[in-house]
């Protein structure tokens, strides 16, 4: 096959995107300044580093964003506490680092690499909760009941230690018993009741945002597949036990926060998913498998549909999963002012919350570093940093960055896609629809794990459809895959 030059390929789509992909010096001077920068001492930062806190995270992930702990209570309740790196101690409002961070708004992760929003001298040390390392960190601690309910929630500031860095495969294979367990929960006292306490509190939350209309997906991500630096595939990254672990805890918290920051009279950033503009095509959908949504957008109704497919068609479900996101659409982020808890027209259909501001990656989203700042004026008693007016520019921003960034990394992954397909012109392949619009009919196929466009025969064709396309076309350098209806 011809080589390709996935990184420059990279370079020039971030570029056309109007995304940053290189520091300027100045911010890669800050990020190495800020390893002279004195340690916080102020009073009202707590001393938790003797708390088992953990993390679970990808096996190759250096910038670690959150650490978790949690204790039984009475009754069946559960303390939660989850740390959240405080990237805000190390990057000054308005500062070099910080002027990219928000020009960017997230790190991009293209076939060719990880872009990051942040010098890896931060990311990737100074504000990772590497293990065995003392960090500043935004502490959510939540009371979450035997029901799932999260009863009570306080916000704060401490010092924590990472006391295990575990993976997701380690603990899922470990927790569904098809491996034994990784070496930390041999090596550090409690961990296993630890972790398993958190399996069990995952569970719960699970169950009560179910119970009201949570959509219950499982869509699968293209992960590139390298040997002795040659790429050779595009597999599918499924979904795992520990990684849904993840997310409820994650989730609540995000739940907590945008509830703190309310309760104070603060402004804040909402990650906003409205109901589905395309809930007929949802509605026809079910009925092609033979059940019947109600005629308006119903979360429950449509939760237990593709609950009953998950059990009816397992090897299926992904496909369907995929179809259904696709027609809910994309979320965004939204500007909510002070005293804005519970408001359903701020929520987020598919998790089912009224209540969610993206608090918990701040090495990784800009959103998440700018929630933090709110909430460490909200601890300290401090006038908000942001007014309503500055925060619904910084929303705006943030979701065509986001867009923007989504684009970069379908486009790397189609050339790396396209050069994986040279040689095989005229193959046929199983498809599904993915996106149906004026500027293009767009499918995916399973192997390799990539999206193309269909060139002829797209006319009737909607997102969610099932069909046989053939491989008509590649362009590595230029992006793109075309199709026809086989």
């Amino acid at each position: 096959m011809i080589p390709i030059n996935l990184h420059q390929i990279a370079l020039d789509a971030m570029r056309t995107r109007g995304l940053l992909p290189v520091f300027a010096p100045e911010a890669l001077q800050e990020a190495e300044d800020a390893h002279q920068t004195p340690p916080e001492r102020d009073s009202y930062i707590r001393d938790l580093r003797e708390l088992s806190w953990f993390s679970i995270d990808n096996d190759d992930t250096r910038d670690l964003d959150q650490l978790s702990v949690a204790e039984p209570l009475a009754l069946g309740a559960t303390r939660l506490r989850v740390a959240v790196a405080d990237v805000d101690a190390k990057v000054a409002p308005g500062s070099a680092v910080d002027r990219h961070a928000a020009a960017n708004t997230t790190s991009v992760y293209t076939a060719a690499g990880v872009f990051p929003m942040l010098p890896e001298a931060l990311s990737n040390d100074l504000t990772s909760l590497h293990e065995d390392q003392q960090r500043l960190a935004v502490v959510v601690e939540m009371q979450v009941e035997a029901d799932g309910t999260v009863s009570s929630s306080s916000v704060y500031r401490a010092a924590v230690r990472n006391r295990a860095k575990l993976t997701y495969d380690g603990v899922s294979s470990w927790l569904d018993g098809t491996a034994p367990p990784p070496p930390q929960i041999v090596r550090v006292p409690g961990l296993e009741a630890q972790v398993r306490l958190h399996d069990a509190l995952a569970g719960q939350l699970r169950q009560w945002r179910q119970a009201r209309g949570a959509l219950n997906v499982n869509t699968v991500s293209a992960r590139p597949v390298f040997e002795d630096g040659r790429l050779v595939d595009l597999r599918a990254d499924n979904k795992n036990r520990a990684k849904d672990l993840i997310a409820d805890l994650m989730i609540a918290t995000n739940g907590a926060t945008a509830r703190f920051l309310a309760d104070r009279g603060l402004p804040s950033l909402r990650r906003f998913l409205q109901a589905p503009r395309r809930w007929d095509r949802i509605v026809a959908l079910a009925a092609s498998h033979g059940a019947q949504l109600p005629a308006a957008p119903d979360a429950l109704a449509l939760d237990r549909f593709l609950s009953a497919r998950r059990l009816a068609d397992p090897a299926e479900f992904a496909d369907l999963s995929l179809a259904v996101v696709k027609m809910l659409g994309s979320g965004e982020y939204v500007s909510a002012p002070a005293a804005a808890a519970g408001t359903a027209e701020l929520g987020h259909f598919g998790l089912a919350v009224n209540d969610y501001a993206h608090s918990t990656a701040p090495n990784r989203r800009f959103p998440d570093l700018v929630t933090q700042r709110l909430l460490k004026a909200a601890i300290a008693g401090d006038a908000p940093p942001y007014s309503a007016e500055q925060l619904a520019e910084i929303a705006r921003h943030c979701t065509l960055q986001e867009d923007n960034a989504s684009k970069v990394e379908r486009q790397v992954l189609k050339a790396a896609g396209a050069y994986l397909l040279q040689g095989r012109i005229g193959e046929v392949f199983d498809a599904l629809v993915t996106g149906a619009a004026a500027k293009g009919t767009f499918v995916r196929i399973g192997r390799p794990l990539l999206e193309g466009r269909v060139v002829r025969g797209f006319e009737g064709l909607d997102v969610g459809d099932a069909l046989r396309v053939r491989l008509l076309a590649v362009d590595a350098e230029k992006s793109f895959i075309d199709f026809e209806r086989a």
